[in-house]
């Protein structure tokens, strides 16, 4: 019975604190100072990956990287205008976008296989296999690295194909192409 009367009195203090934190505004978005401040999900909206832009409207030019760098209004993801032409292997890919000022900006890292795969458009053929009425220039119709190692194989990494926009596994010696990125970063691809 002291056990029972010890829980509720327990469960009753954090319930007052939740509330009052409630009251407060934590889950509105209000901070101390009393102000509205916009969530993560109202500042960036389109990062959620849950919307599909046709042509043109997909992508857009920034002028703010003096043209030289594109937003995916699909993932909210930033993308290179004109990737590296020069192969290299996965381990110089990594540290090449890592040392990238692009736009006067740095930043750059080698994308995840799902964000890499996220510029295929099956439907184009042949390739380079991206989306029509993109504004890239110099994307091959080749293979590029992403950050992505493959677990089963150490020495493998995953690669996104723009030759037929398929993803597979390629030995991390091999020379590929690579396609730098800003933003969203995925951990997990590190």
């Amino acid at each position: 019975m002291h056990m029972v009367t010890r829980w509720t009195k327990g469960i009753g203090v954090v319930g007052v604190l939740l509330g009052s934190l409630l009251f407060t505004g934590w889950d509105l978005g209000y901070a101390f100072d009393g102000e509205q401040h916009p969530s993560i999900e109202q500042q960036n909206p389109s990062q959620s990956w849950d919307k599909k832009f046709p042509g043109t409207s997909r992508f857009t030019v920034l002028a703010d990287f003096g043209g030289s760098a594109v937003r995916d209004n699909e993932t909210g993801l930033v993308w290179e205008q004109s990737p590296e032409t020069k192969t290299m292997n996965w381990l110089n890919a990594r540290f090449h976008c890592t040392s990238r000022k692009v736009g006067g900006r740095m930043g750059w890292r080698l994308p995840s296989v799902h964000e890499l795969a996220s510029l295929v458009d099956p439907s184009v053929s042949p390739g380079p296999t991206i989306p029509s009425g993109h504004p890239f220039v110099n994307v091959q119709a080749a293979h590029y690295w992403s950050a992505s190692s493959f677990a089963g194989k150490p020495s493998h990494a995953w690669n996104v194909g723009f030759v037929m926009g398929m993803v597979h596994d390629i030995k991390i010696i091999d020379s590929h192409n690579v396609w730098c990125v800003r933003g969203g970063n995925n951990a997990a691809a590190y």
